[in-house]
């Protein structure tokens, strides 16, 4: 590390990344208060800090790939699973993807979503980390999980940038059994 390193990286790199991440207050809706990983992304310092937390935590042992839920987890999954030396899974919204695929319908607060994978994403026996940017409800890593588990892959552990408790994601999804890993939090939504 260089001398010229931010006194918060030193101390505390979860603090570090949580004061590059940016609140935008309704948006998309009133009374929504929106976490904006992009400047964590525009900040070369901070990206490598904030994949490093990620690596980090997954070289050893190491899973066999890195699957990553559209849209954002692609951005961090896929640049972890580089580090690694692993295969990085897409969890796309329905319709994205070529080839045959398996596909899992969640609930959200208004309504319904759809995300599929290939079929041959991949193997029986295979250790998965399953990577987004945030925790809200829950509902999007739940199915991104069903899927990999359907195709007889072990996802070993959730992983976020953000959890939203009040939203009571994290809380469901590890009463499902599920480990879950997240580097920040934020009270409120």
């Amino acid at each position: 590390m260089t001398g010229d390193a931010h006194p918060l990286l030193l101390q505390d790199p979860a603090a570090y990344i949580k004061a590059h991440i940016r609140t935008v207050p309704d948006w998309p809706d009133k009374g929504v208060m929106f976490r904006d990983i992009t400047p964590l992304l525009a900040n070369p310092r901070v990206f490598r800090v904030l994949i490093d937390q990620f690596v980090h935590r997954y070289f050893s042992p190491r899973p066999d790939a890195i699957a990553g839920l559209d849209a954002r987890g692609f951005i961090i999954g896929s640049v972890v699973a580089y580090e690694l030396g692993v295969g990085f899974v897409p969890i796309r919204k329905k319709g994205k993807l070529p080839f045959t695929t398996v596909e899992e319908t969640y609930e959200l607060e208004y309504g319904s979503a759809t995300v599929e994978m290939h079929t041959d994403a991949v193997k029986p026996g295979d250790r998965v980390v399953l990577i987004d940017d945030l925790v809200a409800t829950g509902g999007t890593m739940m199915a991104g999980r069903r899927l990999l588990e359907r195709l007889g892959a072990q996802v070993i552990e959730g992983a976020a940038i953000v959890d939203l408790p009040e939203l009571g994601g994290s809380r469901k999804l590890r009463d499902s059994g599920l480990a879950l890993f997240t580097l920040v939090d934020f009270a409120g939504h």
